[in-house]
C-alpha cells in the first residue's frame, strides 16, 4: 500500500513539470498563427470585459443621475459596440483554441499510433490491449482539453482578474480592498481543492484503463466464456472494476460538492461588504457613489467567477496533463525494432542459414539452444516437434520480430540484420495457425491494401491453386465482408483466404506454422493441394504438427526443448527408429484407432 501512494505521489508530483508542459506546446509550433490569433482574442477579451464596468459607471453617475438622455443613448450605444468585439474575440478564442487542440491531438495520435507500428513484440507481450486503446483513443482526445478548455481559457480567467483588479484600484482603492480581504479565502479553498483532485484524477484514469481493459478482452474472448460457463463470475469481476471506477468518480464529485458551495457564498459576502460600506459612505459624505457601487457588484463577479471557473478549469487541465504523461511514457518507450539495415535486393534467391543461434524471451531462459541448420533455394524442409519445442520461435527470429542472444541468422549469405526490416519481411510470407482477418473485404484482406496487387492477379493466384470458386461462392464473392477476425468463416476457410494472401506477395521464403491443424477434411485437402503448389521451386519452411502433411518435404527437422534433435528426409528419420520415428508411430497408431 504504501509502495502505491509513493507511486501516486511521483505520478502526480510531474502534473506541475514544466518540462512536460513545454513538451507538450511544442506541437502547437506547427500552427503559429493559430496560436497567435488564439493569445491576441484573450488579450483583448480582457481588455474590452474591463472596458464595460467603466462605462456602467460612468453612465449612472454623469448621465443617469444627471438626466443627460442625449449623452445617455451615446454611452448605451458604445457599451454595445464593447459588447460586440468582446462578443466578437471570444468566438475567435474559443474556435481557435479548440481548433488548435484538434490538431495537436491528430498529431499526436499519428506519432503514437507510428511508434506502435514499429514496436518489438516484447512490448506488445507485456501490454494489454485495453490500455494501449486507452492511450490511443482516450487519454489523448483529454489532451485536446488541455488547449480547448485547460489552459487558454485559465490564461484567459487570469488576464481578466488581473485588468479588473486594476480597474477596482483606481477606481475606489477602499472598496476594492474590501473585495481583496475575501480573495485569500477563495485562493487558500481552490489550493487544498486542486491538491485533492491532483490525485483523484490519477485514480480516474487509471481506473478507466482497467475497465477498458477488462472489457476488451472479455468481448474478445466471449466464446470461452460462454463455453465454459463462466458468465455469472466474469459479470462478478465486472461488478467490481465498475465499481471501483465509479468509486473513482465519486471522489472527485464529493470534492467538487465541498468546493463550488464555498466559492459561490464567498462572492456574495463580498458584494454584502461593498454594498454596506459603499452605502454607509454615500449616505454620509458622497465619498462613494452610486454607480461605483454598482460598478463593484458588477466586477465582483467577473473576479470571482474567473477564479471559480479556473479551479474546473485546473481539473481538465489535470487530467489532461495527466494524460499526457502517460501518452508520452509510450512515446519515449525505448521499444522500436533496430533497423540498421542496407541492403536492398530485389528478390531473395532463397537460401537460409542457422548458425549456433541462441535465443531466450525472458533473460536466462533460453527457448532456442544453439542450433544450425541450413535451407537451400527451391527446397521444402519442414520442422517438427512437440508443443513448446521452439518451432514458432524460428519464425519470430526468421523476421526478426525478436533479436537473438547470439550466433548468425544468414538468407543468401547475408546477415539479415543487413537487410532493411521492411525489404525483409517483405520477401517472407508467413501462413499461421491463427489466421488473422481484419473487418473488410476478402479482396483487401488478400492484398491488404497493396495497390500493385491487381483484382485480376488476386483472381489468377487463387484459381491456380484451386480456392476461387470457394471465394465465388460467397456472397459479393471478394467484397464480402469476413467482420471482425474473420468470424463470417470457418477456420479452413480461413486457413485458404492466408494461402491466397502469401501467394499474391510472390515471396522468396515461404513459411507454413501449423498451417493444416484443427480444419476440416476437405479444406485440409484444398490447402494440401494450394501448399503442393505455391511451395514448387520456392524455397518454404513447413512448421507442422501432422507427419502426414510433410512427408514430401526436401528435408525434416526435429526439435526437442531448443535443440535440434534429428535432421533428414521422411524416410532417413523412420530408419533411424529415433524421436521422428517414435513420434510418426504414434500419430499412426491414433490415426488407425480412430
Amino acid at each position: 500500500m504504501a509502495k502505491k501512494k509513493e507511486s501516486d505521489k511521483r505520478v502526480v508530483g510531474k502534473v506541475y513539470d514544466v518540462k512536460l508542459f513545454a513538451r507538450l506546446m511544442r506541437y502547437a509550433r506547427f500552427y503559429r498563427l493559430q496560436f497567435l490569433i488564439a493569445v491576441v482574442s484573450v488579450l483583448s477579451v480582457a481588455l474590452f470585459a474591463a472596458i464595460r464596468p467603466v462605462l456602467l459607471k460612468q453612465v449612472i453617475d454623469d448621465y443617469v443621475y444627471n438626466r443627460n438622455a442625449e449623452q445617455l443613448l451615446l454611452f448605451v450605444m458604445l457599451m454595445l459596440l464593447v459588447l460586440v468585439f468582446e462578443v466578437l474575440f471570444q468566438f475567435l478564442f474559443i474556435y481557435f483554441a479548440n481548433w488548435l487542440g484538434q490538431n495537436i491531438v491528430r498529431d499526436m495520435r499519428t506519432q503514437l499510433f507510428k511508434h506502435l507500428l514499429h514496436f518489438k513484440m516484447q512490448f506488445y507481450n507485456r501490454s494489454a490491449v485495453g490500455k494501449l486503446v486507452t492511450r490511443v483513443v482516450s487519454d489523448i482526445e483529454t489532451i485536446a482539453s488541455v488547449f480547448g478548455q485547460g489552459l487558454f481559457m485559465i490564461i484567459s480567467d487570469l488576464l481578466k482578474m488581473l485588468v479588473i483588479a486594476v480597474v477596482m484600484i483606481l477606481m475606489n482603492w477602499q472598496l476594492a480592498l474590501i473585495v481583496f480581504s475575501i480573495l485569500p479565502l477563495l485562493i487558500f479553498a481552490t489550493k487544498i481543492f486542486q491538491k485533492a483532485m491532483k490525485s483523484a484524477f490519477q485514480e480516474v484514469r487509471t481506473e478507466v484503463a482497467n475497465l477498458n481493459t477488462f472489457v476488451q478482452e472479455r468481448i474478445t474472448g466471449m466464446r470461452i466464456i460462454q463455453l465454459f460457463t463462466r458468465e455469472k463470475i466474469e459479470y462478478e469481476k465486472f461488478k467490481s472494476i465498475n465499481d471501483k471506477h465509479k468509486k473513482a468518480w465519486i471522489r472527485t464529485v464529493w470534492y467538487n460538492s465541498i468546493f463550488f458551495p464555498v466559492a459561490e457564498v464567498l462572492p456574495s459576502i463580498a458584494i454584502g461588504l461593498v454594498v454596506w460600506y459603499g452605502g454607509l459612505n454615500a449616505a454620509v459624505d458622497n465619498s462613494v457613489t452610486a454607480g461605483e457601487i454598482i460598478s463593484f457588484i458588477m466586477m465582483n463577479n467577473m473576479l470571482f467567477r474567473p477564479l471559480r471557473q479556473i479551479a474546473d478549469k485546473f481539473n481538465t487541465l489535470q487530467m489532461g496533463m495527466v494524460a499526457a504523461e502517460r501518452v508520452f511514457k509510450i512515446v519515449d518507450a525505448k521499444e522500436g525494432e533496430i533497423d540498421k539495415g542496407s541492403t536492398v535486393v530485389s528478390s531473395f534467391k532463397g537460401k537460409v542459414e542457422f548458425k549456433n543461434v541462441h535465443f531466450s524471451y525472458v533473460e536466462g531462459e533460453e527457448v532456442i539452444k544453439g542450433i544450425s541448420f541450413r535451407v537451400q533455394p527451391g527446397e521444402t524442409v519442414a520442422i517438427v516437434g512437440a508443443t513448446g519445442a521452439g518451432k514458432s520461435t524460428i519464425i519470430n527470429l526468421m523476421n526478426r520480430f525478436y533479436e537473438i542472444d547470439s550466433g548468425e541468422i544468414k538468407i543468401d549469405d547475408v546477415n539479415i540484420s543487413a537487410y532493411p526490416l521492411h525489404e525483409l519481411r517483405d520477401q517472407i510470407a508467413v501462413v499461421l495457425q491463427d489466421v488473422f482477418l481484419f473487418s473488410d473485404s476478402i479482396y483487401n484482406n488478400i492484398t491488404l491494401k497493396d495497390d500493385s496487387i491487381s483484382r485480376e492477379e488476386v483472381k489468377r493466384v487463387a484459381e491456380e491453386i484451386g480456392i476461387h470458386d470457394f471465394i465465388m461462392s460467397l456472397p459479393g464473392a471478394y467484397d464480402y465482408n469476413v467482420k471482425e477476425r474473420g468470424v463470417m468463416l470457418s477456420v479452413g476457410q480461413r486457413q485458404l483466404i492466408a494461402f491466397l494472401r502469401a501467394s499474391v506477395s510472390k515471396p522468396g521464403i515461404l513459411i507454413l506454422d501449423e498451417a493444416t491443424s484443427s480444419i476440416d477434411a476437405h479444406s485440409e485437402k484444398l490447402i494440401q493441394e494450394a501448399t503442393e503448389k505455391i511451395t514448387k521451386n520456392r524455397t518454404s519452411i513447413i512448421i507442422a504438427h501432422r507427419l502426414a502433411t510433410i512427408q514430401k518435404a526436401d528435408k525434416i527437422i526435429v526439435m526437442e526443448n531448443g535443440k535440434i534433435v534429428e535432421q533428414g528426409s521422411h524416410a532417413q528419420l523412420l530408419s533411424k527408429n529415433g524421436y521422428y520415428s517414435k513420434l510418426y508411430n504414434i500419430q499412426f497408431a491414433q490415426k488407425q484407432a480412430s
